[in-house]
């Protein structure tokens, strides 16, 4: 999930993914595919890209099982008409009538597609636009962050936490405010560093960013940015570290503690069957779903982890499935304001507008 495109959030708050209930499509019977079901996915960078991508890649390879059909691909479409519209319509051109993209920044070209093809299923990850045949969806990424921010400040020895962010959108920063509120119930004298390095996926910039972080004294360092770079600083330099998008521990084995991992096929191939079906829905604000719905989840390092701090994490998002909320107040951010009064619950608008930072928070550029 990339691109400057997210500087467009806060005014696209009104449409995001899940920010609100209700269905504007409802008083008609549904969206139906008039042939036999064609899937394609549009993929925004290399399938073995190691992070967001190769996510979605996996998650086709399991689709395919489970939906008994094959699943076409396209790699590395960037975030513009004029890359993203030639693919699609080649697959529309050769039946393909369920197209699922991979980017915040394909979010309008989907919704103009959408419009044009009305007989063709559109979805989008990490889009913002929505219609009767398009639906945008992403994941509660704060909810997996926290319970690996509660590792990281459970294992690490000086309680000084590291984070290498890609911008300071609201998507990155409920991230590093999972992360530093995970830690604080495993260390209440814990704080988190972040450094925003500008950009989703640049290996020179995370490596940089990583080392500076543990040259001013973190032991483990998280990240919400493309590639596994910080997780390999962090076993070069003999400290630990929690990934994103995938189990970064693939890369660094001796430093990777927690990651939160996508599993996209555990929303997509069961909105796929309700496409299949007939009468489909799409939400007109997009979903959104939580942990418990599964497309955002950890997978911890027992190796690294003690026993009894996975057992620790694991009834904590075992709270977070029975309904928990994370950002549920009273909160304030580091000026002391109430960001998140007693009594209420950040609502899905806050979140994607997230501008503030909890108490132990320190941001970097």
């Amino acid at each position: 999930m990339r691109s400057n495109w997210w500087l467009r959030i806060t005014t696209a708050a009104a449409v995001a993914v899940g920010m609100l209930s209700g269905s504007a499509f409802a008083d008609d019977a549904g969206f139906s595919l008039k042939g036999k079901p064609k899937i394609a996915i549009i993929m925004y960078g290399a399938k073995n890209d190691g992070g967001w991508t190769q996510a979605f890649e996996e998650a086709r390879e399991r689709m395919e099982k489970d939906l008994g059909t094959k699943i076409a691909y396209v790699e590395n479409v960037d975030e513009n008409a004029a890359k993203i519209t030639p693919p699609v319509e080649k697959f529309i051109k050769k039946g393909y009538n369920i197209i699922i993209g991979t980017a915040f920044g394909y979010s309008d070209t989907f919704l103009a597609l959408s419009k044009k093809y009305p007989d063709v299923a559109f979805l989008n990850g990490s889009g913002t636009t929505n219609g009767p045949n398009l639906q945008a969806f992403y994941g509660r990424t704060y909810e997996s962050q926290y319970l690996c921010g509660m590792v990281a400040g459970a294992v690490s020895k000086t309680g000084k936490l590291g984070f290498v962010g890609a911008n300071p959108y609201g998507v990155v920063n409920w991230t590093v405010n999972g992360f530093e509120m995970g830690a604080k119930l495993s260390n209440p004298k814990a704080t988190t560093t972040a450094i925003f390095i500008g950009t989703w996926a640049d290996p020179v910039k995370e490596r940089a960013a990583a080392e500076a972080l543990i040259d001013g004294g973190a032991d483990v360092i998280g990240q919400h940015v493309d590639t596994p770079t910080p997780q390999i600083v962090a076993q070069e330099r003999g400290v630990f570290g929690t990934g994103h998008h995938r189990d970064l521990g693939e890369f660094a084995p001796k430093a990777t503690l927690c990651s939160s991992v996508w599993y996209w096929d555990r929303y997509l191939t069961p909105e796929l069957k309700k496409i299949i079906a007939g009468g489909w829905k799409p939400n007109p604000y997009g979903a959104f779903p939580t942990i418990k719905e599964g497309p955002t989840d950890i997978i911890l390092n027992e190796k690294l982890v003690p026993a009894d701090v996975v057992k620790k994490v694991m009834a904590e998002r075992q709270a977070l499935i029975d309904g928990k909320e994370i950002y549920a107040g009273p909160i304030t951010d580091v000026s002391g304001k109430e960001v998140v009064p007693a009594g209420k619950v950040l609502d899905d608008a806050g979140l994607w507008k997230m501008d503030w930072y909890v108490p132990g928070v320190i941001t970097q550029k």
